[in-house]
């Protein structure tokens, strides 16, 4: 019997439903579904007063704004053709983030903390349920009950299983990781064991590596300087399961570490034996020449033909000279079955649609010198596109007062204003370029990203908000960041619990992502931290 009305609104009174529903929606991985978040919620809770005067919000957004505006006009940007909607959707992104952050500072100052605490445990625990749902889903659709280590269908899921478990924004499972992180490192904060270690369940599932050593990085800070014993324990519990994961769960993630080492540190590895060749009646035709074909069948038609000789002579009285002739095969063993961790089956590293479009752009549009494979110093690509962003600042040194501008040199705009889909869908007609781009770090992505799968790594990819505001707002837009948005909340330290390892987490993954730009894991991380300053304020009230 289903409890009557007046009892689901009891229940839904304990949360928000608007705030919840909003979660939802902004960290959906559709831009047009963050775009309808924020109308929702503005259109059901008008209200547009900002109050920077008051310290209400970092004046980080309107700052950062109003140096794109800055950088765009001394540039003299606005004469390449199409640069001007390049630009009009940059200053879309950053005032999409602050209206996210300014209507999530009223969801936090119109709610009691209560109410807001059972609101962010039904959102994480939503999370991990899909999240976990989808394992399911794979588990059924393989039928192996660990399909970290099933290579059946040309290694579909195998070591790529993580990447499946993408959660509720159905975003990248990194994305999925890091918002995991955060709810673990919030969780422990309050003491809250259970969905602790639910959430940290659902963050090994997603597979990536970086946020786990981030995370892990985070466990050492609590671990010397904020925990009582109770909770030292809770945190050594924690490196167990993780250690249980990569040993038993998913130990190939230590091969491909191994890997990514000896392909791009230089880091020398132990070689595997070489496989032994797979005879050609074990392959499956798809593999096999015409020529090779015709022996498998003449192998497989002689096999058949000696069986039918075996039964004969089975049923036949056997005479003394063919006994031991007999005897020897009576014991052939049957026909072997094909074989799913063999070469043939093993994943494939076929070339998509989209790479070889890259592939074409690279050949026609890239000099052969830039576009030409890592270079012999082997560091990853993320540290190269560091080195990129330091000359061409120093070659250019009038940069270093507002930058290249927004979309012209290391941000997710100017990778998706390219048309070629690396950072979503862009209208072809106004894509735009800019050549220090385009020889820099498009180039740069591009080496990594049309060659073999196991250079498609996060550590190879441009991506990062300190490479973005040093390279397109110059040493403004740096400054602006640490006094105005880290400074902000930094200032109030003091006041700050589990906020302080929210910051460290931020800190490094900021490092991994445009992450301003992705509307997910930033306006979560703020509303936790708006959280955990009221809380305290009461406390101290």
């Amino acid at each position: 019997m289903h409890p009557p009305a007046a009892a689901w609104r009891a229940q839904l009174n304990k949360i928000d439903p608007l705030l919840l529903l909003f979660l939802i929606l902004l960290l959906n991985v559709k831009l047009v579904v963050k775009l309808l978040a924020l109308a929702l919620v503005c259109l059901l809770r008008p209200h547009f007063r900002f109050g920077f005067r008051e310290g209400r919000l970092p004046l980080f957004y309107p700052a950062i704004i109003g140096l794109a505006v800055i950088g765009a006009l001394v540039n003299g940007s606005f004469g390449a053709p199409n640069y001007g909607y390049a630009f009009a959707t940059g200053i879309a992104f950053w005032g999409a983030a602050l209206l996210a952050i300014h209507q999530l500072k009223g969801f936090t100052e119109r709610n009691s903390d209560a109410r807001l605490h059972r609101t962010l445990l039904v959102f994480f625990v939503l999370n991990a349920l899909v999240s976990w749902g989808t394992l399911a889903g794979i588990i059924l659709e393989t039928g192996a009950l660990n399909p970290y280590r099933y290579q059946g269908d040309f290694q579909k899921y195998f070591i790529n299983t993580g990447d499946h478990i993408r959660g509720l924004s159905f975003d990248t499972s990194t994305t999925n990781a890091a918002i995991n992180a955060a709810a673990v490192l919030y969780f422990y904060g309050r003491r809250h064991w259970w969905p602790m270690a639910l959430c940290l369940g659902t963050l090994l599932l997603a597979g990536s590596n970086l946020v786990n050593a981030a995370l892990l990085g985070c466990f050492v800070f609590l671990f010397c300087f904020r925990s009582d014993r109770t909770q030292k324990s809770i945190l050594a519990g924690c490196c167990l399961p993780m250690i249980v994961f990569w040993a038993r769960v998913s130990p190939q993630n230590n091969d491909y570490i191994g890997k990514i080492l000896s392909g791009t540190l230089g880091v020398s590895r132990p070689h595997a034996p070489a496989a032994k060749p797979v005879p050609i009646w074990e392959r499956p035709d798809s593999s096999l020449t015409s020529d090779e074909r015709r022996q498998k069948r003449a192998r497989l038609y002689l096999d058949s033909l000696g069986s039918g000789i075996l039964q004969e002579l089975r049923t036949a009285p056997p005479a003394p000279a063919v006994s031991a002739t007999l005897a020897a095969v009576a014991e052939k063993p049957a026909l072997p079955e094909a074989n799913i961790h063999t070469a043939p089956y093993q994943h494939k590293d076929d070339t998509s649609t989209e790479r070889r479009q890259w592939m074409q752009f690279a050949a026609t549009a890239l000099p052969a010198a830039t576009a030409a494979a890592p270079a012999p110093s082997r560091l990853p690509g993320k540290l190269r596109a560091l080195q990129q962003t330091a000359s061409h600042l120093a070659a250019h040194p009038a940069l270093l007062l507002f930058g290249a501008g927004t979309g012209r040199w290391s941000s997710k705009l100017a990778f998706r204003a390219t048309g070629l889909r690396i950072a979503g869908a862009y209208p072809q007609r106004l894509t735009y370029i800019d050549p220090a781009f385009r020889e820099g770090h498009l180039a740069l992505h591009l080496s990594y990203f049309t060659r073999s799968e196991y250079l498609h790594s996060v550590i190879h990819t441009p991506n990062s908000v300190y490479d973005q505001l040093a390279g397109e707002y110059g040493l403004p837009g740096v400054a602006a960041f640490l006094l105005l948005y880290a400074g902000f909340f930094l200032r109030k330290w003091r006041r700050l619990t589990y906020g302080l390892s929210l910051l460290l987490l931020a800190s490094v993954l900021i490092g991994t992502d445009y992450w301003f730009e992705q509307l997910s894991l930033l306006p979560l991380l703020e509303l936790l931290l708006f959280l955990d300053l009221k809380t305290t304020a009461h406390d101290a009230a």
